[in-house]
C-alpha cells in the first residue's frame, strides 16, 4: 500500500496528484475491482495531506466512476461497464450535434458500417436474426406520420447489426454514432417521398444476407444504404 499511497509533493495541486496516484493504481490493476480503499484519515496520513484536498479528489474519482464511496461502508474500486464508456459518448455527441456533424456522421458510417455488416453476417446468433427481424416488421407496422419512432426504429436496425458482430469494440465505437441517426435522419428525410419503402427493402436485404452468412452481399448491401443517405444529404444541401 505503501507505493500507492506514499506522500504526495507539492509541484501540483495535490487534489489532482492524489486523483492521478489513485487513478494509476485502479490502471495498472493495483487496486483492483471491488477493493476497499483505506479511510480518510488513513489516507491522509499515508498522502500527507489535508482532508480537504483529499475529498476533492475522491469526489472527482467518483464523478468519473473510478470508485464509489458507500456510506458508513467506505470508498471500494468500481467496475466500469461498457455503457459507462458509451453514455460519456453519446452526451459528448448529443451536445455536440448540429448541421456541421452530418457529413463526418455519413463518413464514419461509409468507413465502419459496411465491414460491420460483413462481421455480423460471419458471427451472427439466432437471437441476433430474431431482433433484427423485428426492427424490420415494426417499421413496416409504424404509421407513416411517426417519424421519431421511425427514425427510433432504424437506429435500433443497425445497432443490432453492430451487435451481431459480437464484437464488444465495435458497439462501444457505433452506439453512439447511431444515436445521432434519429435527430439526422428528421432534420435531412423530411419530406422525401418513398423513403421508408426504400428503407425496409433496404434493412431486409441486410438481413437476409446476414441471415444466409453471405458476408460479400452483406457488406455491398450496407454500402448501397449509406450511398442512399449521402444523396438524400447531398439533396438536402441542395435546398
Amino acid at each position: 500500500m505503501e507505493e500507492i499511497f506514499g506522500k504526495i509533493g507539492s509541484a501540483q495541486t495535490l487534489s489532482q496528484k492524489i486523483e492521478r496516484r489513485i487513478e494509476e493504481a485502479i490502471r495498472q490493476k493495483k487496486l483492483l475491482v471491488g477493493a476497499k480503499l483505506p479511510s480518510e484519515r488513513e489516507l491522509c496520513e499515508m498522502f500527507a495531506v489535508s482532508r480537504t484536498a483529499l475529498r476533492e479528489a475522491l469526489r472527482r474519482l467518483s464523478a468519473r466512476g473510478l470508485i464509489q464511496i458507500k456510506k458508513g461502508s467506505g470508498m471500494f474500486v468500481s467496475e466500469l461497464k461498457i455503457t459507462d464508456a458509451i453514455d460519456s459518448l453519446n452526451l459528448y455527441y448529443d451536445l455536440s450535434f448540429d448541421s456541421n456533424l452530418i457529413p463526418q456522421i455519413i463518413e464514419v458510417r461509409r468507413v465502419f458500417e459496411p465491414e460491420i455488416a460483413r462481421m455480423a453476417a460471419n458471427n451472427r446468433t439466432d437471437k441476433d436474426l430474431e431482433l433484427l427481424q423485428k426492427s424490420i416488421t415494426d417499421l413496416e407496422d409504424c404509421d407513416s406520420d411517426n417519424t421519431q419512432m421511425e427514425a427510433d426504429i432504424i437506429n435500433k436496425f443497425h445497432l443490432n447489426v453492430a451487435k451481431a458482430t459480437g464484437n464488444p469494440i465495435v458497439i462501444i465505437t457505433m452506439e453512439p454514432v447511431y444515436s445521432l441517426l434519429p435527430r439526422m435522419r428528421n432534420l435531412i428525410y423530411a419530406n422525401v417521398d418513398g423513403e421508408k419503402d426504400f428503407t425496409i427493402k433496404a434493412h431486409r436485404t441486410i438481413f437476409e444476407a446476414i441471415r444466409d452468412k453471405d458476408a460479400d452481399k452483406a457488406y455491398k448491401a450496407m454500402v448501397e444504404q449509406i450511398n442512399r443517405t449521402l444523396e438524400i444529404y447531398t439533396q438536402y444541401l441542395k435546398k
